[in-house]
């Protein structure tokens, strides 16, 4: 970082030039580059795109309207609505006119832009366009543009790290999941022990709702949003009581329930309740499975609940419409293999300790990649912060 600090008392000791992103950004609207089919295909060639968390949507097999997008000319897309942004380097199409493509102007890198609207970590939750009236108003600091060019080298080194990182950890996970779907594949294989095969209705008892009206304390609601799809964690909740309830607050749960979102239930979006949550309130989207743990192991149930013979099942009994959906009854219609209470251990066991190379944010990659975009931030927020110039 030396280097750095020697090169910005050399070419610009007395501070640099803020300018607007309008200043120093050109951004073109997407109407031309808009997918006209949704019937997207891992078979086709060209991506569709998103700003945001999913970034890539699917592939199409549309030949016009691409934005030609390299690695010689780059383009960073930026979400209209929320703010979030994206580098891309490869040919792509969008999915709504929500986006903008920036590219730079000859004195500014974009490679150095695009780093630098990370240390904005500007969001927004209002459904307005936020480009032309908010976000092209912001400052950025413009340095020579060697020293922009040296910023952008030592920040993409920790970015890259990083990104090693990730496809080592989608390989990992990739490797989990067959290896999981191959333990718990009992249909194309005879064990040597008894096996049965039960209803998950039969397994689980029946669950009560909460009447809040008799009720008068505080809980925490797991809705929707509160599990993760990846690590099935519960990552955040609401505090309610019996005034502020949403009306689909109304499934207690207890240690050792499992919850399944029978909405978009193809997203697989699953957890175990642990033990701070019991007593607490989940949202009706749930189907609420509490085993008979003489029979089956609740983290037994949460594995079966993620391999792909249960997607199956769930993708052949969908509800179609705007948000599809299963029936608890329907989802309680399962067949679940039942092993000895001994052989679900075994398996627990096994899948617990590879799961945490794939999930655990304190331990295996996960925690390492944390470790890495801390220390990319740390060192992006010091070397992108400049004295201005009088």
């Amino acid at each position: 970082m030396s280097e750095i600090s020697d090169m910005i008392q050399r070419l610009c000791p007395d501070g640099v030039e803020y300018r607007k992103f309008a200043d120093v950004c050109n951004y073109e609207q997407p109407t031309k580059y808009i997918v006209h089919s949704i019937n997207y295909s891992d078979e086709y060639e060209t991506p569709v795109l998103t700003a945001g968390q999913s970034f890539i949507l699917g592939y199409t097999n549309e030949v016009d309207g691409i934005y030609n997008a390299s690695k010689e000319n780059p383009v960073i897309i930026f979400d209209d609505f929320t703010g979030a942004f994206k580098w891309v380097n490869f040919p792509f199409k969008v999915k709504s006119s929500a986006m903008k493509m920036l590219t730079s102007n000859d004195d500014v890198l974009l490679r150095y832009v695009f780093h630098y609207m990370g240390v904005l970590n500007f969001s927004s939750s209002e459904h307005t366009r936020l480009w032309i009236g908010t976000y092209s108003n912001f400052e950025i600091p413009v340095p020579p543009l060697e020293v922009q060019r040296k910023i952008a080298e030592v920040l993409d080194n920790f970015s890259e790290l990083t990104a090693e990182l990730t496809a080592e950890l989608e390989a990992r996970r990739k490797q989990y999941e067959y290896f999981r779907d191959s333990l718990l594949n009992f249909s194309q294989i005879t064990p040597p022990y008894p096996l049965k095969w039960m209803k998950l209705g039969n397994v689980c008892t029946p669950i009560d709702t909460i009447k809040w009206k008799m009720d008068t304390g505080s809980y925490q609601y797991i809705d929707l949003s509160s599990v993760d799809i990846q690590t099935h964690c519960i990552v955040s909740t609401l505090e309610i009581n019996h005034s502020s309830a949403p009306s689909r607050a109304q499934q207690i749960v207890k240690t050792n329930d499992v919850i399944f979102a029978t909405t978009r239930p193809t997203q697989m979006r699953a957890c175990l309740i642990p033990e701070e949550y019991d007593g607490q309130i989940c949202s009706t989207g749930y189907c609420v499975l509490r085993p008979d743990s003489s029979v089956l192991l609740p983290q037994f149930l949460l594995f079966s609940l993620t391999i792909d013979s249960f997607k199956e099942y769930l993708a052949n009994n969908l509800t179609l419409g705007n948000y599809p959906s299963i029936s608890n009854s329907l989802l309680k219609e399962y067949l679940i293999p039942i092993p000895p209470l001994a052989e679900q251990e075994r398996i627990v066991a096994i899948l617990d300790r590879f799961e945490a190379l794939t999930t655990d944010l304190t331990a295996g990659l996960p925690a390492e990649i944390k470790a890495r975009q801390q220390q990319y931030e740390y060192y992006r927020d010091q070397l992108l912060t400049f004295k201005r110039a009088n």
